[in-house]
Parts: structure tokens; C-alpha cells; sequence
């Protein structure tokens, strides 16, 4: 799952879009680049996320490079989220 991209089903992010960025047994570490950087992720039960199929040109970039452990800035996480978010504004 790293790389998706997740929605909080729960808690007071509900609706939160967020990149999973590290997956455990149990639970999964959460980015979006702005609030939750990669130096401080949001941990988040997997029962309580929803993800999402969408993808972007942008996205398999960054999941690529979070599966070979290249190095990937909040910027590019956070550029990517807006991209997404404004084509679902246009369609």
C-alpha cells in the first residue's frame, strides 16, 4: 500500500486525503506534505483509512520512490495532492 493514496474514514482528520508513506502490521504512517511531513507522519489504524484508486502521473513518481527508498521531499507530496484535488475540481 505505500504510495496510495488514503482518506481518514475517522477521528477529527475525517476526510483527509493523505499518501501513505509506511505500512506496519496494524497500522499506517500518513503524509500529505503539509501538516503531516515526513519527518512527522500521522500514524493512523488501518481500519480507519480509505484508499483511494486514483493516480496520477505525479503520484507513481513519488510511489516509486518511496518502494526503491529514494528520497522524496514534502514538496513533491504536497504539489502532487494539488494536482489531484484541482483535476477532481475540472471533471
Amino acid at each position: 500500500m505505500v504510495g496510495m493514496l488514503a482518506t481518514a474514514k475517522a477521528g477529527h482528520d475525517k476526510n483527509q486525503l493523505y499518501i501513505i508513506i509506511e505500512e506496519t502490521q496494524d497500522s499506517v504512517w500518513l503524509a500529505d506534505g503539509r501538516y503531516k511531513t515526513l519527518q512527522h507522519p500521522k500514524r493512523k489504524n488501518k481500519k480507519h483509512i480509505q484508499i483511494c484508486k486514483k493516480q496520477t502521473p505525479e503520484l507513481t513518481v513519488i510511489r516509486e520512490k518511496l518502494i526503491s527508498g529514494g528520497t522524496v521531499r514534502d514538496e513533491e507530496i504536497k504539489r502532487a495532492m494539488k494536482l489531484l484535488v484541482g483535476s477532481e475540481l475540472e471533471e
